[in-house]
């Protein structure tokens, strides 16, 4: 038997900076729809495509992150970057690439006081880089629907 992959397996560099996360969603969004003739299936319509996730670090990796937003004034300012998911295990691997990942802040704080496990902070993201998505390479956004953006 081959080792398959985990979550514990993956790696995600955010921008320059490595981020060991508790954590990682990456979440497509793609409105393409069947054509409809008189109510029967007539071929599909390209819809619109978007794409968000969650990351979830411990306060030392959420720290890494704010060291990034005070170099660029604030957390508001602190510019879109590239997220990158590795997993590697002995027979498999997975690359995932969102591009132009803006980050917020959704649970700051999740704290209990019973203890038991680390403390939580929640970081969602929106992709906003026509690239969009790429998973072991291969793009999920045709080329020819950005080929005329300026």
């Amino acid at each position: 038997m081959s080792q398959k992959l985990s979550g514990k397996d993956i790696d995600v560099m955010i921008g320059s900076m490595l981020v060991h996360v508790e954590n990682f969603t990456l979440n497509i969004e793609d409105n393409t729809a069947p054509a409809m003739t008189r109510g029967v299936p007539d071929g599909w319509i390209s819809g619109d495509k978007k794409a968000s996730g969650e990351i979830e670090v411990d306060t030392n990796n959420l720290q890494t992150i704010l060291d990034a937003a005070k170099s660029a004034g604030s957390f508001s300012a602190l510019d879109t970057f590239d997220i990158v998911g590795n997993a590697a295990a002995t027979n498999v691997e997975l690359k995932v690439e969102a591009f132009g990942c803006k980050l917020r802040i959704s649970d700051l704080l999740n704290a209990s006081a019973t203890g038991g496990e680390k403390l939580k902070h929640k970081l969602p993201y929106d992709v906003t880089n026509r690239d969009f998505v790429r998973i072991n390479g291969v793009p999920y956004i045709d080329a020819s629907e950005t080929e005329n953006f300026i």
